[in-house]
């Protein structure tokens, strides 16, 4: 799926900073505001990730990208994130996307406060952390700005098997729609972009054990248009949303999941997780101990 051309959508000329804009989703957004015209920060904890990526898209779009480190989770981190991007680009950012995110499939009796505190700190409060930061600033200065929060249909369905990921959406929903009305005084304006299965490595990959095109082929059976979405989807309607043509647009939730959200009670974990037994739930538990280095289950 191509991104937008300036045919479509003039230069942005402004700030982007996109959270967790190293791979996936994250990595796409970043680059079809480069793409456009935006000046482009990209946060994540893993430099050596951000600095390859920030490369790959100045090379791949002619345009400004520039890494920083953050851990949304740690706000000490997150203001020095934001005071190194003023003064490298000589103001806040006008566009932020909270698109930082972790998730894991795990039965929720089986979850530790470790494992649901992990998600709600990445997922809720770093979300939090961010916007507040943004916030203060913009309403300091008497900047606007326009934050797209990334956000899941079980937020308002419920996701069972994603319990702390369906809770800290269902948050991060909360306070899109909260400071849409609180803050639209200064300038700032909150909407939120609710994907449906999106096959990246890094999302599915932590999900599921085994290949991503086998878990996509899974998901595109139970979507009604027949077919997973792709990154560059998503950057489309971000980058549309986060331009001036929507500057009337606030407070919205924008599902964009080929109409799922119509069917299964918009969750796209899916009925066969119920079917699974324990040799199941410790092969995945095993999975997600090696990746992380922590227990994340029982």
């Amino acid at each position: 799926m191509p991104a937008l051309s300036e045919s479509v959508l003039p230069s942005l000329g402004k700030v982007a900073l996109v959270t967790g804009g190293g791979t996936g989703i994250g990595r796409a957004i970043a680059t079809t505001f480069a793409h456009l015209g935006a000046t482009v920060a990209i946060a994540s904890r893993r430099v050596e990730l951000l600095e390859k990526t920030a490369k790959d898209i100045r090379n791949d779009t002619g345009g400004i990208c520039e890494p920083f480190q953050m851990d949304v989770k740690d706000p000490k981190m997150v203001s020095k994130a934001f005071e190194e991007m003023s003064q490298k680009f000589g103001k806040n950012p006008e566009i932020v996307v909270n698109n930082a995110a972790g998730n894991f499939i795990m039965a929720s009796e089986r979850l530790s406060p470790n494992a649901y505190g992990t998600i709600i700190d990445i997922v809720l409060k770093g979300t939090l952390n961010v916007t507040t930061e943004l916030g203060r600033r913009c309403i300091r200065d008497k900047t606007g700005a326009s934050v797209t929060n990334i956000t899941a249909g079980y937020a308002r369905a419920g996701g069972p098997f994603v319990l702390p990921s369906a809770v800290s959406k269902a948050g991060v929903e909360t306070l899109t729609k909260t400071l849409s009305v609180e803050w639209a005084k200064h300038g700032l304006r909150f909407n939120a972009v609710s994907p449906g299965p999106v096959p990246t490595k890094g999302a599915f990959g932590r999900l599921f054990s085994g290949e991503v095109e086998d878990a996509a082929e899974l998901f595109k059976s139970r979507v009604p248009a027949g077919r997973t979405g792709s990154p560059e989807e998503i950057a489309n309607l971000v980058a549309f949303i986060s331009s001036d043509y929507m500057s009337w647009m606030n407070g919205a939730i924008i599902d964009l999941d080929g109409g799922q959200q119509y069917i299964n009670h918009g969750s796209h974990m899916g009925e066969f997780l119920h079917e699974w037994r324990n040799n199941k739930w410790e092969e995945v538990e095993s999975l997600i101990r090696g990746r992380t280095g922590k227990g994340k289950g029982k």
